[in-house]
């Protein structure tokens, strides 16, 4: 049933743009913010990267695109996908001093509550990577990617927020619309036209 769904999502003329967020790993699992640390798969998440291969299984893509952070690159090695770019524009946000919290932490510090996607950056000594950097990140992404729509698929592998930032914007909304397209880890959706008009196809699959 997966593989069916997959292949309705891919039809159209021209390509479409597959993104998938890597499997589950300790920090994604509890919740804190996972940017620039460096973490391993869980066996949970070798287990989902791997059932990823069966909706993938068999479907050209002309180019796949992979965070050099681990956790990317073995969730595409374990989904069967033949990497062809490793880019550093698809790493995840860098949120600086907040860098291994929950945002249940963060709220009970500030006294208030607290959103990535509402407060745009890190405060403090430490602030980290705003949400306007993050969607010019991505905008170079998409734009190396629509050069290759003409002759099929591709495949952007990465992580929850940048991937939620990067759908946003090839909808040709502002970054903070990221909020609305939870990305679970080893789910992943596609990016589509429809009459021409970027569109959001397929959201949340596994």
């Amino acid at each position: 049933m997966p593989l069916c769904l997959f292949d309705v999502a891919m039809g159209g003329d021209r390509g479409q743009i597959v993104v998938l967020r890597h499997g589950q790993t300790e920090w994604s699992l509890s919740g804190q913010h996972t940017g620039v640390t460096d973490l391993p798969l869980l066996p949970e998440g070798e287990e989902q990267a791997r059932a990823l291969a069966a909706a993938l299984a068999g479907h050209r893509f002309v180019e796949v695109r992979v965070s050099p952070r681990q956790r990317a690159v073995r969730t595409a090695e374990l989904a069967g996908l033949r990497v062809t770019a490793t880019d550093e524009d698809l790493v995840e946000l860098d949120y600086g001093g907040y860098e291994g919290r929950t945002t249940a932490e963060i709220s009970e510090e500030l006294g208030r509550e607290w959103s990535i996607w509402r407060d745009g950056t890190v405060p403090g000594p430490t602030p980290g990577e705003t949400l306007a950097a993050a969607g010019g990140r991505v905008d170079r992404v998409l734009d190396r990617v629509r050069e290759r729509l003409d002759d099929g698929d591709v495949a952007l592998v990465a992580h929850g927020h940048v991937l939620r930032v990067l759908t946003a914007r090839w909808l040709g909304l502002e970054p903070e619309a990221g909020r609305l397209f939870a990305l679970p880890a080893g789910s992943f959706g596609v990016l589509g036209h429809e009459h021409g008009r970027p569109v959001l196809t397929r959201w949340g699959l596994t």
